[in-house]
């Protein structure tokens, strides 16, 4: 499995980014039989972005799920249409968003849709 997860540095100390679109990184995390196996670190290419993107180029790197904390109804739609899996909601250091998704633990926000900054994403 292929985790792909929007950061502010290029750190699992990092904490995950709040609108993924505008992410400056995107820790790209390999997981095989529930343990991380390798963790890099990516620049979003298109932190001035067009639909569907960002999600042609998380696709293209393999990535299988996509854990965030905030993600436009577009993004989903082009995400789900690569068979990627979203999460959206998760907030705090990457590290823990890890590893939470692979323990079962992951505390997400699931009122982040009601924050103001969402407001313009529901047209």
């Amino acid at each position: 499995m292929r985790i792909a997860i929007p950061c502010e540095a290029p750190s699992l100390d990092s904490s995950v980014s709040m609108h993924f679109g505008r992410t400056p990184f995107f820790a790209i995390v390999d997981v095989e039989d529930g343990e991380i196996v390798n963790v890099e670190f990516v620049r979003n290419p298109f932190e001035e972005h067009a639909p569907g993107q960002i999600p042609r180029f998380l696709h293209s790197l393999g990535v299988n799920v996509i854990i965030a904390y905030g993600m436009g109804v577009k993004a989903r739609m082009f995400f789900e249409s690569f068979g990627i899996q979203v999460v959206t909601g998760a907030y705090g250091r990457v590290r823990d968003v890890i590893e939470g998704f692979l323990t079962g633990t992951l505390e997400l926000d699931l009122d982040w849709e009601s924050r103001e900054e969402f407001h313009r994403h529901h047209h």
